[in-house]
């Protein structure tokens, strides 16, 4: 962490570890974070959670999630929400490398709690986020 509460990371997309957590090296407390590689043929375990819901995005390949036996085709760019009590598997039954992103958490939504500024130099405390509007797009080089 900088002084500025920021954190990045790395994703290997293209390592063989399969599972990849982010929430650790970001320092997030919040909610769970993690890229998925499965290669052909490899499915995660079957699993369900006390409380947290868990959100799957598909960056590459098809992901088939079975939920309590039924089986859900997601292609690249799409994404799932599976809630706690719900069985789940992540399971690769394409020929290609599957990679996804999953993110996991419980409690309530804070809801729009966020400030915006027109401009770096602008003083106070902000506007609601609707309230600014859009900055004008960046010159063409």
């Amino acid at each position: 962490m900088t002084d500025h509460d920021i954190a990045f990371a790395q994703l290997d997309r293209a390592g063989d570890e399969r599972f990849q957590s982010l929430r650790t090296p970001l320092g997030v407390s919040s909610f769970g974070m993690n890229l998925i590689v499965l290669q052909p043929r490899q499915r995660g375990r079957i699993h369900a959670h006390a409380d947290q819901e868990e959100v799957y995005l598909v960056l590459e390949g098809e992901l088939t999630l079975v939920v309590e036996g039924v089986e859900h085709r997601l292609g690249a760019d799409q994404v799932a929400r599976v809630g706690p009590a719900a069985r789940r598997q992540l399971v690769n039954a394409g020929p290609e490398r599957l990679v996804l992103l999953a993110l996991g958490g419980t409690g309530e939504h804070v809801g729009r709690d966020a400030r915006a500024w027109a401009a770096w130099g602008d003083p106070g405390p902000g506007s609601p986020p609707q309230e600014v509007p859009s900055p004008a797009d960046l010159p063409l080089a």
